[in-house]
């Protein structure tokens, strides 16, 4: 079925049918959005697909609502809210018209469901509530500023601010899945880096790039630190131990904190280097050589000191 409509509630809008039309725009461009709640237009018809209205789930209809008893649940139980419903059901198709490699989809769509779909699904029906100083800061609670204040009284504010949102949405979702893309092509490239590594401690890749996924599911413990080329110089980088939190496996030489230029050269012997952060996280230098002459430097002290 291709539609003619895509047909959502009118009235203040929320995050989940934003970014359900966000999906269905970007596979059915030619289809008009009907924001609505009446009832000729809420009612299933094969000219349509009803998301986040309707008062049903009928996938074989197009009708994808969630407010219903015996709303729909996923596996786990958890709730779906009509982004989670129009994900399932036409995530796959979105990745493969978004130029994903066909290897690749499985992957992102579930890796984007758990990260950016269920944290929607779950704040939608009021399974999860962000609380704290950046409550107001998640997605969906910026994109609900994009409504119209409550005194603009022009008929078309509703509809205005919902496609003005609709861009913003649409910079979300297509950032986030071009990075969980980027990080399965950096993983296949971490990986034969890994491979020539051998047993050495230090990773040289070939430019920046998301790193630790793919040195986890390698089980390259052995690693400590990372080289690669930036714009101008090299960049010398520890490895956190953990998702969460900034310890590093090894850290960089405490001799080196927050030195720069000469000051650093003296400090490490290493003619080139140019900065380490105070943090002792991040290094740079002018040459590939004097980077991994840092790095294999800073190396021998994590071992010498029993770190590593």
């Amino acid at each position: 079925m291709i539609p003619e409509f895509l047909v959502t509630h009118s009235g203040g809008f929320h995050a989940d049918e934003l970014l359900s039309s966000v999906i269905l725009t970007r596979l059915f461009p030619q289809a008009r959005i009907v924001r609505s709640r009446a009832p000729e237009w809420i009612g299933p018809g094969k000219d349509r697909i009803i998301y986040d209205v309707g008062g049903a789930y009928d996938a074989e209809a197009g009708i994808f609502d969630h407010h219903q008893r015996g709303a729909p649940l996923r596996e786990d139980g958890q709730p779906y809210s009509s982004f989670g419903l129009i994900w399932k059901h036409y995530g796959r198709d979105y990745l493969a018209a978004a130029g994903l490699p066909e290897e690749h989809i499985e992957a992102v769509h579930a890796s984007f469901d758990a990260s950016f779909v269920l944290p929607v699904d779950l704040t939608d029906n009021g399974a999860l509530s962000p609380s704290g100083p950046l409550a107001g800061l998640t997605l969906p609670a910026l994109l609900e500023t994009l409504k119209p204040v409550f005194d603009d009284r022009h008929p078309e504010a509703d509809d205005r601010a919902f496609h003005a949102a609709l861009a913003v949405a649409r910079s979300f979702v297509e950032a986030k899945i071009a990075q969980s893309a980027a990080k399965l092509r950096a993983e296949a490239i971490v990986h034969q880096a890994i491979l020539n590594t051998g047993e050495g401690r230090v990773l040289e890749l070939p430019m920046g790039m998301p790193f630790r996924p793919a040195i986890v599911k390698a089980g390259a413990d052995h690693l400590l630190f990372v080289v690669h080329p930036r714009d101008r110089d090299w960049c010398v980088t520890g490895i956190r131990r953990a998702d969460e939190g900034f310890e590093l496996r090894a850290d960089l030489p405490a001799a080196w904190a927050g030195l720069t230029n000469g000051e650093l050269e003296a400090a490490c012997g290493v003619d080139g280097a140019s900065f380490c952060h105070n943090g002792r996280f991040i290094a740079a230098a002018r040459t590939r050589e004097a980077a991994l002459a840092m790095a294999e430097l800073a190396v021998a002290e994590a071992v010498s000191i029993g770190k590593a």
